[in-house]
């Protein structure tokens, strides 16, 4: 089947087809251990550090599963909460999100972003028997989450509390790994303390897009780490490696306000490093982070440059875009010049691929328009000598393909770490 239209033929095909991919009824870790783990809490008062991805399969949340009739009579209190970046329900993108009281529930709930991503307080978790973790990644090494499950770790280490991590699928898959390692001088996993702030988003040298899921990285990190905790890693039944999120089963809930659906997932190793320039990556958009636009760009001769390049498993499109109440404030209210990136075959894409060549490719149209913020980008993309190279002219493809062979190395050192095949 063809659509005619003026000066073309365009041949109908299925965009981004899954028709032949992996598929599995997965569980998420919640499901499992209320169902054939619940020895880890029974007895036992527990806190809860959580948000709304904190669901089983059919929706409900870990707050009223944990006080459902089954824990209750095995003797399991949920007296406290905790939550992250983006607060309890997910709905905030600020600093500063106040403690106090779930409305739904009744539990006191303390905040752990304020400034910046912080551990429960060693006071608190002395009062409890357990903290159980419970928060969905986003398979990118920028993801806030990461740094409050270490900062955790090593709080419950401290007080002598064990610590269960109900774990869950890596949506991008725990397949696929890519992108520069983030460079040793940046990198920062330790708490934060007085005058030497944490980097709860830049913790580690590993890949942009690292392929584990939230518990293998916990058993990594309490080793690497040497954090030493008593640590219990409950896992995601059902789930390989090779599995998207959308073919799990599994509800898609946006792990934080500005990651409205998979295909953002997909796309944003490639696009976060982005935050730290003056494009827009698209919050206040129901797409964000599946388009860049700026006033002054020349989305047209971009565009071009990047057709030309034919970087597997993406198209790209001009299209202006308006951000609406956009929490990053760029460019509120204005209709300005935009670059939309659309996902024709996931298993080919590489985001990585995808963002250095974006860059490399607005550099060559826009020049010194194109105002970056080097350490927050090198931050988040993880190189600043593969920032340097692309901003030179530097063919990015040379670039991203040099880096796969750490990226390789970074997967075998963690191998003895994964729990899925």
């Amino acid at each position: 089947m063809c659509a005619i239209c003026s000066g073309c033929v365009v041949t109908a095909k299925q965009i981004d087809p899954t028709g032949d991919l992996a598929r599995a009824k997965v569980r998420p870790g919640i499901t499992v251990l209320l169902s054939d783990s619940l020895h880890l809490i029974r007895g036992k008062t527990i806190g809860l550090l959580t948000n709304q991805t904190g669901i089983d399969e059919r929706g409900k949340s870990d707050i009223d599963l944990l006080r459902d009739k089954k824990p209750r009579d095995a003797g399991v209190k949920l007296v406290q909460l905790f939550s992250p970046e983006h607060g309890l329900r997910g709905t905030e993108d600020r600093p500063n999100i106040a403690s106090g009281v779930d409305q739904a529930s009744g539990i006191p709930l303390f905040s752990l972003y304020g400034q910046q991503t912080i551990a429960p307080p060693d006071s608190m978790l002395s009062k409890l028997d357990a903290l159980v973790f419970d928060l969905q990644d986003i398979g990118t090494r920028t993801w806030t989450y990461v740094g409050a499950m270490i900062y955790s770790m090593r709080a419950a280490a401290r007080t002598g509390k064990p610590i269960i991590v109900l774990d869950r699928p890596n949506p991008i898959t725990g397949y696929l790994i890519e992108g520069p390692l983030l460079d040793t001088a940046l990198a920062n996993p330790e708490d934060p303390a007085p005058g030497r702030p944490g980097q709860a988003y830049a913790l580690w040298p590993m890949p942009l897009r690292h392929g584990m899921t939230m518990g293998e990285l916990a058993k990594y990190f309490n080793d690497v780490l040497k954090i030493r905790a008593d640590l219990h890693v409950v896992p995601a039944l059902g789930w390989r490696r090779d599995v998207w999120f959308d073919l799990t089963g599994l509800p898609w809930v946006k792990p934080s306000p500005n990651m409205p659906s998979l295909p953002s997932a997909m796309l944003y190793p490639g696009l976060v490093a982005f935050e730290a320039t003056n494009l827009s990556v698209g919050r206040g958009m129901s797409d964000a982070f599946q388009r860049v636009g700026a006033p002054w760009l020349n989305a047209a001769a971009t565009v071009a440059i990047l057709r030309d390049r034919e970087i597997p498993g993406v198209r790209f499109y001009v299209e202006n875009f308006t951000p609406q109440a956009p929490t990053d404030g760029k460019y509120a209210g204005q209709n300005i010049p935009g670059i939309r990136i659309q996902v024709i075959n996931r298993s080919a894409l590489q985001s990585a691929r995808v963002g250095a060549t974006l860059l490399w490719a607005i550099n060559r149209t826009a020049g010194s328009r194109l105002q970056i913020n080097a350490r927050e980008f090198d931050l988040r993309f993880g190189s600043p000598q593969d920032r340097v190279a692309l901003l030179r002219g530097d063919d990015p493809d040379v670039i991203v393909d040099r880096e796969y062979k750490a990226a390789y190395a970074f997967r075998e050192s963690t191998r003895q770490y994964l729990i899925y095949k």
